[in-house]
């Protein structure tokens, strides 16, 4: 079974970071770097189905079918993640999230690629994760943040 798992620390509290990782507004800001998609359905309720819809791809619709499992904010989301609607292999997707000294530390993990597929899956959606929570997350951050300044 393939999986992986990114770590990156925020300078910010953890409520905010839960905020624009889970804010469908927010969400749309950060997905879509590095060739995600947009989340359309999503809000972080158990049983909540969703969607994340991107740029069609040879062999690929656009589309990823998922369904919250757990919330426990701010420092839990999980939900699976399946690339056709009706079919094909269910993976989980993770955040877990705790308040450090110097902000909030996220951790991403998506667990249960199986065969030679799965792991050229993982591979590849590891890199895209990388790309959005190094280049996509630290904007969006930012900006929300400042929408909390006192003016």
């Amino acid at each position: 079974m393939s999986e992986y798992t990114i770590t990156r620390d925020y300078p910010y509290a953890i409520e905010e970071v839960w905020h624009v990782l889970t804010d469908p507004g927010w969400v749309a800001q950060w997905t879509t770097t590095g060739r995600g998609g947009r989340p359309e359905d999503f809000a972080p309720e158990v049983g909540r189905r969703f969607r994340f819809v991107g740029k069609p791809t040879m062999g690929w619709a656009g589309v990823v079918y998922c369904e919250v499992l757990e919330v426990r904010a701010p420092e839990l989301l999980r939900y699976t993640w399946r690339g056709e609607e009706d079919a094909g292999a269910v993976t989980d997707v993770t955040y877990r999230l705790e308040a450090t000294p110097g902000g909030t530390r996220f951790t991403w993990s998506h667990t249960g690629f199986t065969g030679p597929g799965g792991f050229a899956m993982s591979r590849l959606l590891g890199g895209v994760r990388r790309t959005m929570l190094s280049e996509g997350v630290p904007p969006v951050l930012a900006r929300h943040h400042a929408t909390l300044a006192p003016q």
